[in-house]
């Protein structure tokens, strides 16, 4: 990836365990950049300094690990590759928009791949790469390990109390119509579940 003055990432998501955290900051370290780093029981900032400016980065605290998030505007090159490297190695979701001569290049990166490159100059603006839009099973499943979908799954497992909640009434009730339209919901709400944990 080429290097530019002044690259900006937005709408950041990269997915880390503490190990990683812990090696990303030997790695900074080594590589000469001056460093420190605090915690709370919500996130964990590594603040690293590259010349006059600190680059805070913020680390928001899951329940099972940590994941990076945020706008960040970096205008140390080395910094940024080293966040492009992780982006891609983590296979991470970011809009990265690089400032050359006059000139703005957006790149849209999901899972650490760049599925489209646009070019503006001026009031031009011309799509360099578009990926298509075809989605294959492997993709499909880290689509479906992301955040969006373990909402999508708490949604559907409440669903899927409430539903046998209305059956155990339907059945004390020896509501037989009820009984089996319940029945039926619970099917596809199996369905639904298996699809989404699959």
């Amino acid at each position: 990836m080429n290097k530019s003055y002044e690259v900006e990432y937005c709408n950041l998501e990269l997915r880390f365990d503490r190990r990683h955290i812990q090696q990303l900051i030997r790695d900074l370290i080594q590589d000469g950049y001056s460093l420190y780093w605090s915690e709370n029981e919500s996130v964990f900032i590594i603040s690293v300094r590259t010349g006059r400016k600190l680059t805070k980065l913020r680390f928001q605290r899951l329940a099972k690990g940590y994941k990076l998030v945020g706008d960040y505007v970096i205008r140390d090159a080395k910094l940024a590759d080293w966040l492009e490297k992780l982006i891609g190695d983590l296979r991470g979701h970011a809009v990265v928009k690089r400032f050359k001569d006059r000139q703005i290049y957006i790149e849209n990166i999901l899972f650490g791949e760049v599925i489209r490159l646009v070019e503006i100059s001026g009031m031009e603006h011309r799509v360099i790469y578009q990926k298509g839009p075809a989605a294959d099973v492997e993709r499909m499943a880290e689509l479906f390990a992301s955040e969006s979908a373990e909402q999508q799954l708490e949604s559907l497992q409440q669903e899927l109390d409430d539903e046998l909640e209305r059956l155990y009434e339907a059945l004390q009730q020896g509501d037989t119509v009820a009984s089996e339209a319940s029945k039926e919901k619970l099917r596809k709400l199996r369905m639904e579940l298996i699809r989404l944990e699959w």
